[in-house]
């Protein structure tokens, strides 16, 4: 678990992140969501800890990044992930070594030992038999799950995943939500992504926060957003005549099964 307390942000005289507090739930996809310059990216890097906070605390399993030695923060870092937006593959490296690598800066490990968690990942993401491939050689879903095999291959307890879905058609995006999903529950690791995709919103939000303008507008998880009477919210999550249908639809289906609840039993 992640618990964001009060976080303040500041760039010179703009303020970017205003008393933000939240906490980020072990076994669940947390989402940050919100419009461009909402805060949702920089609020990403505190908890990071790429950027370093203005005031407040950033607490890890109750251990505040803020206040850890550079000794501490190293190794807190071996238990993260990081799935970046573009993938940040290394294109003159084979998918093994891209997926190897985090392994050959923080352990100790025989080749042989590296090697075969590398094959497991792969495995898990579906990509086995990918290992002397290239990225140049993969598609754009496929280089994606390379960049999540390599995010995941120290077993790490935290996940964050900036953007998972960029770049990717809808049906390729629904594959990373359901795999990053299923990684997510199958490990028990507190995901933190950082998403503006309605689908990954829908389906997988366990636990939602709307930035706007620098602060928390709102918590929740996607099927509470369904009934939200936040009008900031409604009109970034609902932005398309399709969605505000979709809403209106799930509303009154939703005051049917209460109605239908409601009658008595015969």
């Amino acid at each position: 678990m992640i618990e964001i307390k009060n976080v303040r942000k500041s760039f010179g005289d703009k303020v970017v992140l205003q008393d933000v507090s939240a906490v980020m739930e072990t076994g669940k996809t947390n989402l940050i969501i919100g419009t461009s310059g909402s805060g949702k990216t920089v609020l990403m890097k505190t908890v990071i800890g790429l950027l370093p906070v203005d005031a407040g605390s950033v607490l890890y399993e109750g251990r505040d990044i803020v206040t850890m030695s550079e000794k501490e923060l190293k190794e807190l870092r071996k238990h993260i992930g990081m799935l970046f937006q573009g993938g940040a593959l290394f294109d003159s490296k084979t998918v093994e070594a891209n997926v190897m690598f985090p392994l050959d800066m923080f352990t100790h490990d025989s080749h042989d030992e590296k090697l075969r968690r590398v094959n497991e990942v792969l495995d898990r993401v579906n990509l086995k038999d990918t290992n002397k491939k290239f990225p140049a050689e993969l598609s754009g879903g496929m280089r994606k799950r390379v960049a999540l095999a390599r995010a995941i291959v120290q077993n790490p307890k935290y996940l964050f995943c900036d953007e998972p879905n960029s770049g990717l058609d809808p049906q390729t995006s629904l594959v990373i939500d359901k795999l990053i999903k299923e990684i997510t529950l199958e490990y028990n690791i507190t995901t933190v992504i950082n998403t503006h995709d309605m689908n990954t919103v829908m389906e997988s939000g366990d636990h939602i926060v709307y930035m706007y303008q620098g602060n928390k507008q709102w918590e929740g998880t996607n099927k509470e957003i369904i009934f939200s009477k936040d009008e900031k919210l409604n009109s970034f999550i609902f932005a398309s005549d399709f969605l505000a249908k979709a809403k209106e639809m799930s509303m009154i289906e939703a005051r049917e099964q209460e109605r239908i609840k409601s009658l008595p039993k015969s």
